[in-house]
Parts: structure tokens; C-alpha cells; sequence
């Protein structure tokens, strides 16, 4: 479960053209006038400054570069920018049962359609209305069960949903391993129906509102979502709730937050060592964490942490069950987008590493240290966070060695971000 977002963010999509930290699409496809570039700029409490400083994100440039058209991924991103721009602090923090302003049906497609671009190079984008449709229809197909009876109470209205959803219909819950990624976006669970816990509150929240809009729910109905690894989303009455129910309640913008981190986890290149943080996963892959940290190596852990970085250095971006360079990269990127939390702008960059883009990488990891220096200095005894922070000490090290050998003479995309990229040493 990802931590609640605040209600200020350092991270934002406004409108105004005044910002100084901007990411802009290139002109391929050229965007409406509407919407010339992703806008993202510092704001927030007197902790939090304006920065000088122009970075872009490089996955779907990397791509063109490579010869991969991006067209549909950018539409697609395009419209998730659209969706997340209408969030204001009050409705991230507002249940998915009554959210209003941000379409979070749509969102959730709009983050498969970009995904589905990306891995299947389709000339074709997803069909995200069609999915709209069926989520809708959804609703339309509780109707025949509902039985209005005067005596019905809010429990056995919402059993009768329940019923209805993962009875009649088969909706139910992936395994514990979050890994298969048809559970992971909307429109294939909307098909296979198996899904993550968000994709199925997602689900609920949506017929939820759409029952409320025909009148037919006349109570304050809320979904409590579970955080263990066998439990169902399920509804209650919000006036018979208990002070532990407020942790299980999803708001908008952690429903958002969720769905991307559980896409990160799923597809991230360096799935060895469970027990470490996605950081240091990549980080030890790297070489920028001391191995003697890592006691209890198996020889599968060994032999799976050398065959991600041997497909990265051939250009593979994918395998079974080794994760997915590109859709961790684009999870990396909207979760930049979406959040305040200068980890993204961590793990992003040491994605940039693995795959070459090391001026890239450099921006952005220099970016996280400004960010990690205007909050708050919170002292951690926290063991894995001293090795974050002395892998990020030597990426840092590292960057900058590479910069005084190579230089940035040579465009990064020039390596072919799907050919070889090794290291100088």
C-alpha cells in the first residue's frame, strides 16, 4: 500500500505557461494547441521553491529514436495529463465513491492505452471508449438484481452488489503475486476478471456512483479496501463505520498512486532480492551497494540479477517474468507526474542508468538531491535507507566520472536506446 499523498505537491500540471520546470513532449505528434507541454513545477509550503531547471522525460524520444513510432502512447499520455490536471488537494484526498472532478475509470484505461502502445507497437490505439462502455454496462447489468424493498437495509443492498460482482459476474482477486500484468490494467480485467485489489475497488467505486446517479443508493456508502492478500474490496454503510475503517478507505488520488506503483513493481528489469527496495534492486545490479549488505545470496538471485543487466546490455527491454524496461519507465514517469515524492525522480533515474542515458540520469538524480535538501531533515536508523543514500552517493560518483571521460558531446539518443549500452569501463 503507497503512503496517503499530502495535500501540497512540489509536482504539478498547471496551465500557466510561467513554469521553469517544464517536461515537453516533442513535436512528434504535434500536440493541440490546447496542450503544447507537461508543465511541471514546484509548489507548495515555504519548504518548497521554485528550481531553475528544464528536464524531459526520455522514454518515448528513446523510442522514436529507435525507430518505434509512439503516436498512440503519446495521445494516451496526453490524456492522462488531461484527467490529472483536474485533481486540486481537496479531491485527491476524496473517496473514489464520490469523487467528482477526475474521471478515474478513464485515467486508469488511458494508463493501459499507453502501456499497450508501448509493448504491442500496434497501429492501433486501445479502444478506450469501448472499455467505458463496458464498465458502464456493468451497471446496467445489477439492475435485473436489484430489488427495491422498503425493509432493505444498506447491508444487504450492498451483499446484493457484492453478489452481483464476484458471484454473478466472477470478478475476483489476483494471487498474492502481483506479477500478472492482465490483473494490473482495467480493460483486461474488465475481460478476464481477475485484478488487483485497486482494479476491483475501482470497479466498485465505479457502480457505486453510477447507482447513486439513477437514485437508486440512498446512503453513504463506502468501500473498504483491504491490505492484506486474501480479502475482498467490500462496501459498507459510511454512518456505521469504526475509527479503524478510515485506513482502509481509497481516496482518488492514492487509487492512482496505487495502480502505477503496483505497474512499477510488477515490470520493474531486477526482480532478485524481495526484500530490498526497488532502488536497491537496481542499485546492487549497478554495482553501487556494497554485495556484503546483501547476505543470503541464492544462486538464482545471482544468476536472475546477471540476466537482466545481460538483456539491458543487448537491448532486450523485456522477459517472462523479469520485468519490463519500458512500462517501468513510463509507471516512473506518470508517478513523477502524479505524486510529490522525490523517490520517483530516484528510481527513474537509475532506470535512465541501466539504459545508457546517463546525462539524463545524472539531471534527475541531481534533481531528487535538491528536492531531498528543501524538505525537512528527518534522521533514519533505518538500514536501507543509509544504503539508498550511499547508493546514491556513488550513481552520483559514478555520472560524473562519466561526464569528465565522455562528456555530453554525443546526444544520448545517438547510442540507440535499444542497442548496446555499456558502460566506459
Amino acid at each position: 500500500m503507497s503512503t496517503p499523498l499530502p495535500t501540497t505537491s512540489f509536482l504539478t500540471i498547471p496551465s500557466s505557461s510561467s513554469s521553469k520546470f517544464q517536461f515537453c513532449p516533442l513535436p512528434f505528434p504535434p500536440p493541440p494547441p490546447s496542450s503544447s507541454c507537461f508543465r511541471v513545477v514546484c509548489r507548495g509550503g515555504s519548504n518548497v521553491q521554485h528550481v531553475t531547471s528544464d528536464l524531459k522525460f526520455a522514454l518515448h524520444d528513446a523510442l522514436d529514436a529507435s525507430g518505434i513510432d509512439t503516436t498512440h502512447a503519446r495521445e494516451a499520455r496526453e490524456e492522462f495529463c488531461s484527467q490529472i490536471q483536474r485533481f486540486t488537494d481537496i479531491e485527491k484526498q476524496t473517496s473514489i465513491c464520490i469523487n467528482r472532478c477526475v474521471d478515474l475509470g478513464k485515467t486508469a484505461l488511458y494508463i493501459a492505452a499507453e502501456d499497450d502502445s508501448l509493448v504491442s507497437h500496434s497501429s492501433v490505439p486501445l479502444p478506450v471508449d469501448a472499455f467505458i462502455v463496458r464498465l458502464d454496462d456493468l451497471s446496467m447489468d445489477y439492475c435485473p438484481h436489484y430489488t427495491p424493498q422498503y425493509d432493505s437495509s444498506p447491508e444487504k443492498f450492498l451483499e446484493s452488489i457484492e453478489r452481483f460482482l464476484y458471484v454473478h459476474k466472477g470478478f475476483r482477486r489476483t494471487s498474492e503475486n502481483l506479477l500478472e500484468p492482465r490483473a494490473l490494467y482495467l480493460h483486461s480485467v474488465l475481460t478476464h476478471r481477475t485484478g488487483s485489489p485497486a482494479m476491483l475497488s475501482l470497479i466498485y467505486s465505479e457502480i457505486l456512483k453510477m447507482l447513486r446517479l439513477w437514485g437508486l443508493l440512498y446512503f453513504d456508502a463506502e468501500i473498504f479496501f483491504p491490505h492484506d492478500v486474501l480479502t475482498m474490496p467490500k462496501g459498507y454503510h459510511k454512518q456505521k463505520s469504526k475509527e479503524s475503517d478510515q485506513a482502509h478507505i481509497m481516496t482518488s488520488g492514492n487509487l492512482l498512486v496505487e495502480i502505477l506503483n503496483n505497474l512499477k513493481h510488477a515490470f520493474w528489469p531486477f526482480q532478485q532480492y524481495n526484500t530490498k527496495t526497488l532502488f536497491l534492486r537496481a542499485a546492487h545490479a549497478a554495482n553501487c551497494v556494497d554485495r556484503s549488505d546483501f547476505v543470503g545470496e541464492s544462486g538464482s538471485q545471482i544468476a536472475s540479477a546477471k540476466a537482466a543487466q545481460h538483456r539491458l546490455d543487448r537491448g532486450v527491454w523485456t522477459s517472462v517474468r523479469f520485468g519490463d524496461m519500458r512500462r517501468s519507465l513510463s509507471a516512473c514517469e506518470r508517478l513523477i507526474l502524479l505524486t510529490n515524492d522525490a523517490n520517483e525522480l530516484r528510481d527513474y533515474s537509475i532506470l535512465l542508468y541501466h539504459c545508457g542515458l546517463y546525462e539524463q540520469s545524472l539531471q534527475y538524480l541531481k534533481k531528487y538531491q535538491e528536492l531531498k535538501n528543501l524538505s525537512p531533515q528527518v534522521t533514519s536508523s533505518n538500514s536501507l535507507s543509509s544504503l539508498e543514500e550511499d547508493a546514491v552517493d556513488k550513481l552520483m560518483m559514478r555520472l560524473n566520472l562519466i561526464l569528465m571521460e565522455q562528456g555530453w558531446s554525443t546526444p544520448s539518443y545517438a547510442r540507440k536506446f535499444l542497442s548496446n549500452n555499456s558502460e566506459p569501463w
